[in-house]
């Protein structure tokens, strides 16, 4: 802004900027008139002495007066103000009068038009040489314009559905919205100019006083989640930025949301355990790894989802005998107080004791006192120093049920410091119950069916001859993954004319029927040919006949070999070995010398149960002394893991490299050689290893 100046004769020479002025009293007051009107202050002087109070042209208008109708009284003043805060303005104004001191007010000023303006007041005393005040000075400003800003601001704080609270930099509140009120549960009057560290002291030291002083100090915006105990006993997601009168936070009380997350996080785990659980068992149980090893699996499992520790218990043995046969706990340092508890609990516990009632009555026991209920009966020693120290609250024992029978109990614990479990902890303890339960009991009637297979097949598996010139080794392994029957098998027999007949077959299936089938294709061919001298694809073709004849209906491999010498053979030291297949793999010749032969194509002719009318022939190799002829089923070269040819090349290269090895360490070293994860079916060996002269 410039005032304008006119030089002698120089008319309309453009003004001087007031920086350019010289520097004398009446351009200062210029100044200060021109900063004064640009920011809307009025200025008053007010005489204590003769009561005269004097007001610029710019105080006049904040107050709505002309000049001639100020009569420059305190009266004037007081007329103007909001009958609200008349009392409030004119005791700041008498206070610093009294203390010589500061006057600031902001206080409504209603105008002759009924309109009402905000303005803030501010002065000073000064006082004599006797130190009384003769005079104040001072100034207005309108701050309607500001109030209305802050009300809106205010309005829209107010309707939040969040809430927040501001704090200056001495941490005391100095706003509250309705929404803070409630979830802080205080009114305005507990937290306006009240300090946070005294009125929620819990905060101190914690998430909150740790954030929200890095946000003061470093000038920066922090969001976190925190849990305030009780009384609030609430989360809150904050959001909390500092300004240049403090600090502004923005909360929300996220307690039941964060509930609803851990709900879906602990039924996610629930769900989880139970997989866990029927895995454990499948594979367990299913690779022969025992019960007491898969329950212990279990038990580490369970825990923490269900409990703070667990104890399995098994019906074992022949008489049905109850044993804590697994355990674990959530803390390392108390697993193995937990394993000694288990290890004692069922010597020393009543016998109204829960796990046993469970066991007795098939049902659901749930404990809600475990120390009232429990310690008592447990007889002084080490049980009860396990009990103390394992400190359980409440209880859940579920009885494993299966088929109608009792075959153990799952007991999970509690602590103090855990509550009890709810209806959906307490059914996923049911449904893991439930799936070991089963588990075992399937796995159980598996061992038994197995064990009975087993028994069925090697009674029809017998004991082979020993002829004079030669050694015969026969081997029958089931598979590991099976219960069935399998129609794997193998026979070895002398002809009236001393001529050895060596057959290995596999039946099509793995049931009862296969093994059925199997009884009865072993003993037709021993019937066809031990009537003397037939040859072995003459044999098969009878056979063939036969099954289809008897409309059996079943389909089978098998390779029958016949071990002939004559008597110049004999004087030679050489053997006839003469075979026919019927879609088996071939034969494996092994040499003096170490060299391995495939006798045959990779299957052979037709199996059997095909076409009775397929053409059989027989194939014949003269062996010397010393040599071994190995027939197998497909179960020891051939898998899920293991392709046909790939199978056979193994067993070849595995038989030359143990052809030193004795005739029955050699089969069993074959099989473990080739299958060391397990048989995945089953398997027959019939070797015959000619005497040298």
């Amino acid at each position: 802004m410039t005032v304008p100046e006119q030089r002698p004769g120089s008319p309309g020479t453009a003004p001087r900027p007031l920086s350019a002025l010289p520097d004398d009293p009446e351009v200062s007051r210029l100044r200060f008139e021109l900063a004064i009107d640009a920011a809307g202050i009025g200025s008053f002087d007010w005489d204590l002495v003769s009561g005269t109070l004097s007001w610029d042209d710019q105080l006049l208008a904040i107050f709505g007066y002309d000049t001639g109708g100020f009569d420059e009284t305190i009266g004037a003043f007081a007329a103007r103000l909001h009958p609200d805060d008349r009392e409030r303005t004119l005791g700041a104004l008498q206070e610093a009068i009294e203390t010589c001191g500061t006057y600031d007010a902001e206080f409504r000023v209603v105008l002759p038009s009924g309109e009402t303006r905000w303005v803030q007041g501010r002065g000073r005393a000064l006082a004599d040489d006797r130190g009384t005040a003769v005079r104040l000075l001072g100034a207005g400003i309108d701050t309607t314009r500001l109030r209305e800003g802050d009300a809106r601001v205010s309005r829209v704080l107010e309707t939040m559905r969040s809430a927040f609270f501001a704090l200056d930099r001495e941490w005391r509140f100095t706003y509250v919205n309705a929404e803070a009120e409630r979830v802080l549960h205080r009114t305005r009057d507990e937290l306006l100019g009240g300090g946070i560290w005294e009125l929620f002291p819990a905060a101190v030291g914690s998430d909150f006083e740790v954030n929200y002083r890095a946000a003061m100090d470093r000038g920066e915006e922090r969001v976190f989640e925190a849990h305030y105990p009780p009384p609030l006993d609430a989360w809150y997601e904050v959001r909390a930025w500092p300004g240049p009168d403090g600090l502004s936070v923005y909360f929300l009380d996220v307690t039941e949301r964060r509930a609803a997350e851990q709900r879906a996080r602990d039924s996610a785990a629930r769900l989880a355990l139970v997989a866990e659980v029927s895995a454990i068992m499948s594979a367990s149980l299913g690779s022969g790894g025992g019960e007491e090893p898969a329950l212990q699996r279990v038990a580490e499992a369970v825990v923490p989802v269900l409990g703070d520790w667990v104890i399995l218990t098994l019906s074992t043995g022949e008489d049905g005998r109850m044993r804590d046969v697994a355990s674990w706990h959530r803390d390392p340092a108390l697993r193995a107080t937990a394993a000694a508890y288990a290890g004692l609990r069922l010597a020393s516990v009543p016998a109204d004791a829960p796990v046993l009632r469970a066991l007795q009555s098939g049902r659901l026991l749930t404990v809600a006192d475990v120390p009232g209920a429990i310690r008592p009966t447990l007889p002084e020693g080490e049980v009860r120093d396990a009990f103390d120290a394992l400190a359980p609250r409440t209880a859940v024992t579920q009885p494993l049920l299966a088929r109608g029978r009792t075959l153990g109990a799952l007991s999970v614990y509690r602590g103090a410091g855990r509550p009890a479990a709810n209806a959906e902890e307490v059914a996923t303890a049911r449904e893991v119950a439930d799936r070991v339960a089963l588990a075992l009991d399937n796995a159980r009637l598996f061992d038994q069916q197995r064990r009975l297979a087993e028994a069925l097949q090697r009674s029809m598996l017998t004991a082979p001859p020993q002829p004079d010139d030669a050694e015969i080794v026969v081997r029958y392994q089931p598979a590991v993954e099976v219960a069935q029957v399998g129609g794997d098998w193998y026979d070895a027999f002398l002809q009236p004319d001393g001529a050895t007949v060596l057959v290995i077959g596999d039946v099509v299936g793995h049931d009862i029927e296969a093994a059925a089938t199997m009884g009865q294709l072993r003993g037709m061919l021993r019937g066809i040919a031990h009537r003397g001298d037939v040859p072995p694809d003459a044999v098969l073709a009878e056979l063939d006949a036969a099954v289809d004849a008897l409309r059996m209906g079943s389909l089978a491999t098998a390779v029958v070999a016949r071990v002939e010498q004559t008597p110049e053979q004999r004087a030679a030291g050489t053997t006839t070995l003469r075979w026919s297949n019927a879609g088996h793999p071939p034969p494996l010749l092994l040499l003096p010398g170490g060299e391995v032969r495939a006798l045959g194509t990779e299957r052979g002719q037709l199996m059997l149960g095909v076409d009775p009318g397929a053409s059989r022939t027989s194939a014949a190799v003269e062996v010397p002394r010393g040599s071994t002829l190995l027939l197998y089923t497909d179960g020891l070269v051939e898998g899920r893991d293991l392709l046909l040819d790939d199978g056979i090349a193994l067993l070849r290269t595995a038989l030359a490299r143990l052809a030193d090895l004795p005739l029955d360490r050699l089969c069993d070293a074959l099989v473990a050689r080739l299958r060391p994860e397990g048989l995945q079916d089953d398997v027959a060996l019939v070797a015959v290893r000619l005497h040298p002269q």
